[in-house]
This record gives structure tokens, sequence and C-alpha cells, in this order.
């Protein structure tokens, strides 16, 4: 007898999911609560937009930017995510709109 017990199928890059739940698949918050917590708040813009919903849709293409503790952090959603995963897993679903530039590598002359 076979259980059903494999991986999901990945989930469509077009797929909204709730922003608490996003911003927990993220690690910007350690759990949902808390991440439900501080959108209520109105510690989270979406689209520059105040959000105090914590079931706001997002979809890949928003800009995320949350008040967090140490700082306020913008992330571009690129995938909504189906667990919270190790931080490697957690850091491909978005790009971190704050972090610095790479810098060329200089050259010998």
């Amino acid at each position: 007898m076979v259980r059903g017990g494999g991986n999901p199928p990945p989930p469509d890059q077009g797929d909204t999911v709730r922003l608490d739940r996003w911003l927990c698949h993220a690690r910007v918050f350690k759990t949902r609560t808390l991440a439900a917590d501080r959108i209520a708040a109105g510690g989270v813009r979406v689209n520059g937009q105040p959000c105090r919903k914590p079931a706001q849709s997002v979809r890949p293409g928003d800009v995320v930017t949350a008040a967090v503790p140490g700082g306020v952090r913008s992330l571009q959603v690129v995938a909504p995510g189906i667990r919270r995963g190790p931080p490697a897993e957690a850091q491909a679903l978005y790009v971190d709109l704050d972090a610095p530039a790479a810098e060329p590598p200089e050259s010998r002359d």
C-alpha cells in the first residue's frame, strides 16, 4: 500500500499568500503570530501602502517593508513559499532591497 507523503508540487509563481504567513516563511519574524501582531500594529507596508490586515495577499513582485527589531527591512517578494524552511530556503523567497550593492572588482593596471 502506497501512502501519500511525498513532497507537494511546487507553487505556481503567480500564487498569492497571506502576508503574515509569508513574513514567517521568509524568516522576517520568528512566528506567524508575531508577524500578525506587527501587521495589526501598523509596522508593515505593502507596495508603500500601510497594511493592518494579516490576511493581506502578497504575490511575487510586491515590496514589503517591515519594522523589525534592529531596524526596517524592505524586501521584494520573489516566491510565496510553501513552508518555514532553513535560512537558505527562506532567502530564496525575497530580494533584500536594503542590502548594499555588490562592488565591482578592482582592476589591476
